[in-house]
């Protein structure tokens, strides 16, 4: 009798805990995930496997359902090739048909004779899974109000790489590993070999080789990579996410290790708000103005750059991404522009066109003292006025004015391509499929303009929703460079949705189209693979300058070939599927 009370009152303590993880709104720890309603495999499929539990390397083209049996040819071996400096993925797959207490993945070092590639350069995470959804009805794009989820068909899929080394396995479920190693710049070449290690209570421990081939050549520090990244921040969802005061050092501090993962990324631009909603609050977390504008009752204006200081100052020297701080914006979706008005106390607003007497009036005045303020901080060379998506006379107004604050201001598009306004923009970000015309981008390069492609809910290839091919993370990379393109633009890097470690649907567009990594420091499938296309990018501008040099024209034209097919013309003539033209281009870099 006693046991069973006991073991009764286990019960319903693990019951109370797991309720009160369902219930935490904002989790940075272990978490629970939603319940995944999608039809699964029985118990009859679970039944008729030979091991209660299994573990084989699997393939990280491929989001594994989490109640199904992974179907995939077993592999003890996980063998690979990279750069020194590059960073390479496996994923490993664990599923089984009992519970699993207290599950941990433990990585040995790679070795190589007396080398050695230590643990610490390797991180094995947990996959966890998220809620998503789908594209439009059509296919054709994820763009659109979806104010009642239950019209899109939803499901959860893996995509999240947890923080958290412990797990609990329920029965019949399977749980996929992601490994990534991050080659040190100094490693020796040559064949390294380790183990991967998966324990559990009553289980005995199962292996998995690891067998790395670091070949003779050095992929320089992701600070050094010219392929320029640019994914918007929104500092505000990681003030709301962590319930720390907006601005403060622990908000800082929140926001540090996240913005570092977008450094090592290669990110070359900081975002900046500098008036209110400037994208008409798109987002679940709006962007205010980091900097505040008061009308004094004399009818002069007085700015205060507080905020925007702090700001810039962090990721610049904290987090180290200081190439480019792109301003939003002079032309929001909505023009109504604020400011406090001294003579009534309150906040009041401009609603004005550009080209009209009050939108000068507005931000004339601000311009000239921002570039005052700039160059008095030493960053008017590398900050820019940015827009996106804006029409033609809407631009034509807004660079004229800008141009008479100061000729020197850098300014910024994303949007469609305009041959009338083209030569004014520093940064010109077309979207997928858009072309420059080649004399044009020539002259740009020549001008040290920067010309890039971007992706946005339009898109239903490639793109980063959470239930996009994950090889389409990777493939945008390499369509930039095969377009001739310096970089590539996407229109958010954090902006998080209400509950973003469980549910990535959002109250527009396709799920996961606002963000690509999680609360809590955690990566995605998502963004590791877009790493991976960027260094394939490197590599490619690293051997055609090498092979360029050296004459080697044959390596040249088929290095050149391989990677034109990264094209919406190329994809359709190769008939590949994006996954093999990334293993086909990837076993060509390694080996030129």
């Amino acid at each position: 009798m006693r046991k069973a009370l006991i073991a009764c009152a286990a019960a319903a303590l693990a019951l109370s805990a797991a309720s009160a993880q369902e219930m935490e709104k904002y989790p940075l720890g272990d978490y629970q995930e939603l319940t995944d309603t999608k039809p699964h495999d029985g118990a009859e499929v679970w039944d008729a496997l030979k091991k209660p539990v299994e573990l084989g390397w699997g393939s990280i083209d491929t989001r594994y359902k989490k109640l199904d049996v992974p179907k995939i040819e077993k592999s003890t071996l996980w063998k690979t090739k990279a750069w020194r400096g590059e960073r390479v993925n496996g994923q490993a797959v664990l599923w089984t048909n009992r519970a699993l207490d207290d599950v941990q993945v433990t990585v040995s070092d790679l070795r190589c004779g007396k080398s050695t590639i230590p643990a610490s350069a390797i991180r094995a995470q947990f996959v966890r899974y998220v809620m998503t959804d789908e594209l439009n009805k059509d296919g054709k794009g994820g763009c659109g109000h979806r104010p009642n989820r239950t019209d899109w068909d939803s499901s959860v899929v893996a995509d999240v790489l947890d923080i958290v080394s412990l797990r609990d396995l329920q029965p019949r479920s399977t749980q996929p590993i992601w490994v990534n190693v991050w080659v040190p710049e100094d490693a020796a070449p040559g064949q390294y070999k380790g183990t991967l290690t998966v324990t559990a209570r009553d289980l005995k421990p199962m292996k998995l080789d690891i067998g790395l081939e670091v070949v003779d050549r050095t992929l320089p520090h992701p600070s050094d990579w010219k392929f320029h990244l640019d994914l918007w921040q929104n500092p505000y969802a990681v003030a709301r996410y962590y319930q720390v005061p907006l601005w403060s050092r622990e908000h800082f501090d929140a926001m540090l290790p996240l913005m570092k993962m977008l450094a090592n990324a290669g990110q070359k631009v900081v975002t900046a708000s500098i008036m209110h909603k400037p994208w008409a609050g798109q987002t679940e977390d709006h962007f205010d103005s980091m900097i505040f504008r008061m009308k004094k009752i004399d009818g002069t204006w007085v700015y205060d750059y507080t905020v925007f200081d702090k700001w810039i100052d962090f990721m610049l020297n904290e987090v180290g991404i200081d190439e480019q701080i792109n301003c939003y914006t002079m032309i929001p979706w909505a023009l109504s522009f604020d400011y406090f008005d001294q003579a009534t106390n309150r906040v009041q607003f401009v609603n004005a066109e550009p080209g009209e007497a009050a939108y000068a009036d507005y931000w004339l005045p601000f311009l000239k003292d921002f570039s005052r303020h700039l160059r008095a901080k030493g960053w008017f060379e590398k900050t820019a006025i940015s827009m996106d998506e804006r029409p033609l006379k809407a631009m034509q107004e807004a660079i004229k004015l800008i141009k008479e604050a100061d000729p020197e201001f850098k300014i910024t598009l994303a949007g469609n391509y305009h041959e009338e306004i083209q030569a004014d923009l520093h940064d010109l970000s077309i979207p997928y499929t858009h072309k420059f015309p080649e004399a044009v981008k020539a002259q740009r390069e020549k001008n040290g303009q920067i010309s890039t492609v971007y992706v946005c809910c339009t898109e239903p290839f490639p793109n980063t929703f959470t239930f996009s091919n994950p090889a389409d993370a990777a493939w945008l990379p390499v369509h930039a460079i095969a377009g001739n393109y310096d970089g590539a633009l996407r229109w958010t890097y954090n902006s998080w949705t209400a509950d973003p470690l469980r549910d990535s649907r959002f109250r527009t567009w396709a799920a996961g189209d606002c963000y690509i990594v999680y609360p809590g420091d955690r990566s995605s499938i998502r963004f590791e693979r877009l790493i991976e296309g960027i260094q394939q990018a490197e590599k490619i501008r690293l051997l055609r300058e090498e092979l360029t040099a050296e004459g080697a024209q044959e390596e040249l034209d088929e290095l050149n070939e391989t990677v034109a097919l990264f094209t919406p013309e190329g994809l359709e003539k190769s008939q590949l599927a994006p996954e093999a033209m990334l293993v086909q281009l990837e076993e060509l870099l390694n080996t030129l």
